[in-house]
């Protein structure tokens, strides 16, 4: 059996940041998925799922109300590995494109002060698994040390 693109990439190099993991065209349209490293995977601990799932939250939401993306957006979620998450957008897109989209989300989740949607009962299987402190901090740190300072060697795949 072949590995998948996605265990291909050298994850020893891999810094912090933002990077196409695959375009897949689908009819006359492409979806690009990118690959929003949050933390340095196998040298750093991975995020909690309690953050993680607030952050899930918090950027689902957002992205969908995004004026100009809220239409392209496909999925917004968490990586098995908890070192980051992944962003589907119908459109083909590069780092670039995206970057002032990832520091309005990103900068909404760091200030973010109120009850986070969905994190209810009804709304949500896991409504308990949350914590907005922790994601207020992740969401920090990853506009500080990818987004805020982004070149090429956080936005393109190390060999």
């Amino acid at each position: 059996m072949q590995k998948i693109t996605s265990f291909t990439v050298n994850h020893l190099d891999l810094l912090p940041g933002v990077y196409v993991s695959r375009k897949d065209p689908v009819g006359d349209a492409v979806i690009t998925t990118f690959d929003l490293r949050m933390t340095r995977p196998n040298f750093e601990p991975v995020i909690n799922t309690a953050e993680l799932h607030a952050m899930e939250h918090l950027a689902a939401t957002f992205l969908r109300n995004d004026s100009e993306f809220m239409d392209k957006v496909i999925y917004f979620g968490p990586m098995g590995c908890r070192t980051g998450c992944y962003l589907l957008l119908n459109g083909d897109y590069v780092p670039n494109d995206i970057i002032p989209l990832l520091i309005r989300t990103f900068e909404f989740i760091a200030a973010f002060n109120d009850e986070i949607p969905g994190a209810a009962p009804k709304d949500c299987g896991n409504f308990l698994d949350m914590n907005l402190p922790m994601a207020k901090y992740q969401a920090r740190q990853y506009l500080e040390r990818a987004l805020y300072n982004s070149n090429e060697g956080n936005t393109i795949y190390p060999k």
